[in-house]
């Protein structure tokens, strides 16, 4: 078994699994599906290409969280009238349109380490590929989340755990301290703790998305920096991410 790893950092992300009508949540974590989603755009694959997705949904999943990041809600609207046209639906008669509210919920300077195992290596070589020369622009759960740079790590020759404890932390720690960290990963039904959820994709199309239950299990790892890594005491740069 090999792993592919991916750095999902931003500014914004929004992960949302079970989002209805005007409040679009996020998850704590990246979702398997809004992962699949990220691969299948760089890939070029169209919304509706069932037949491809196939061997992305096969892919055994995992997500280290780094830093969880804070919940940002942003109170947006949409189709706000101009005063001009308020002044025209007046002159006719008519009530202007209500503007289209949502509450939209981000996690803001999270940090996860994503796993994607496979047997298969030439095709998680052929996604690490896919995410640096891209067919359609990358996004963490919205459009308006870009991912920064790194976000492909590359291609690891352990199982999903494995490669997931082994890696090195994503954010700084300060020196003689660990980092603790939860992991998320694909598990069994009847394993002690997976809990289903909605998060399996089986087709994308806008006219009818699908979606199937698998099963999620959460652990925690205890992870050592390296040695000379920085602390936090370092000089903080704002547009490092950028």
């Amino acid at each position: 078994m090999a792993t592919l790893l991916l750095r999902l950092a931003a500014p914004l992300q929004s992960w949302g699994a079970d989002s209805k009508f005007e409040t679009r949540k996020t998850e704590r974590e990246p979702t398997k599906s809004g992962v699949i989603g990220l691969l299948a755009a760089a890939l070029g694959l169209r919304r509706d290409d069932t037949a491809g997705l196939q061997p992305l949904c096969a892919l055994r999943f995992g997500v280290r969280v780094d830093r969880e990041g804070a919940l940002l809600t942003d109170f947006h609207t949409a189709g706000n009238p101009t005063p001009r046209q308020v002044r025209a639906d007046r002159r006719k008669g008519k009530a202007p349109d209500a503007p289209y509210v949502t509450r939209r919920h981000y996690l803001a300077d999270a940090v996860f380490l994503v796993g994607l195992e496979s047997g298969d290596e030439a095709l998680l070589q052929k996604l690490a590929w896919a995410l640096g020369h891209p067919a359609y622009p990358l996004f963490l759960g919205r459009r308006s989340c870009p991912p920064t740079l790194p976000l492909c790590l590359g291609v690891r020759p352990l199982p999903l755990e494995a490669a997931l404890r082994a890696e090195p932390p994503l954010v700084r720690v300060a020196a003689g301290q660990a980092l603790c960290c939860r992991i998320v990963a694909d598990a069994d039904p009847g394993q002690p703790g997976a809990v289903p959820r909605r998060d399996l994709p089986r087709s994308f199309s806008p006219v009818h998305r699908r979606y199937a239950y698998p099963a999620a299990a959460e652990n925690e790892v205890v992870l050592q920096p390296a040695a000379g890594a920085p602390g936090p005491e370092t000089e903080h740069d704002p547009f490092a991410e950028l």
